[in-house]
């Protein structure tokens, strides 16, 4: 680990694998905006009904706050049901132009803006530990190359290697304002049915990395 940032800096303090990492800033989170951890596992019950509709997905029995609250503990917050399914594989997207694929046999899907950001090599180096930059600045980039607003976005697929993230992705995409996106969720606004479907293939808690 010698001069790796992270062995100097978050190794010694116990931050070694991913669910170690989070749980600090998940942990400021919560108090920050009075929320408790049934509220992250929501996200994980919530996306395990769109996993149910899912024939590819690796887990489709439904999912209750108990469930996951008795799961076993992985690094607190963080229990086993709010972390995503260790899956090895890989998944490929073939890119081209929009005048080659209007002749190939499949319905193509039109990429109408991106973005890219990366915050910070550390998660402990996060400006603020409530909000990921990574988040709101490719966002704002993805949004203002592709002309759209909030308002024209019909679902929403947000990165969840931890039931946390969703939360961020849907307050620092700017879709709820800082510290409304578990209520958003509570009120089934992204489960089956609700107006902004999140993560609909059941995301990494439920489906899998790869497909």
């Amino acid at each position: 680990l010698a001069g790796n940032m992270g062995g100097e800096f978050e190794v010694p303090y116990g931050a070694s694998l991913p669910p170690t990492m989070f749980t600090i800033p998940v942990r400021r989170y919560l108090h920050e905006y009075g929320l408790n951890v049934e509220d992250i596992a929501q996200v994980a019950v919530t996306q395990r009904q769109w996993a149910a509709l899912n024939p590819r997905a690796t887990f489709k029995d439904p999912l209750a706050i108990d469930d996951v609250m008795n799961s076993r503990m992985i690094a607190d917050p963080f229990r086993l049901l709010m972390c995503c399914l260790r899956t090895d594989g890989g998944g490929a997207l073939v890119l081209t132009s929009a005048e080659r694929a209007k002749d190939m046999r499949q319905q193509p899907v039109y990429i109408l803006g991106t973005g890219e950001s990366c915050e910070s090599p550390m998660i402990s180096q996060m400006k603020d530990f409530t909000s990921s930059q990574a988040f709101r600045m490719s966002g704002e980039l993805a949004f203002e190359e592709s002309g759209i607003s909030r308002k024209d976005v019909d679902h929403v697929m947000i990165y969840d290697a931890f039931a946390h993230l969703p939360l961020y992705g849907l307050e620092d995409l700017g879709f709820c304002e800082p510290g409304e996106a578990a209520g958003f969720i509570r009120e089934g606004n992204t489960a089956p049915g609700g107006k902004l479907p999140v993560n609909t293939n059941g995301g990494g808690l439920s489906y899998m990395h790869s497909g």
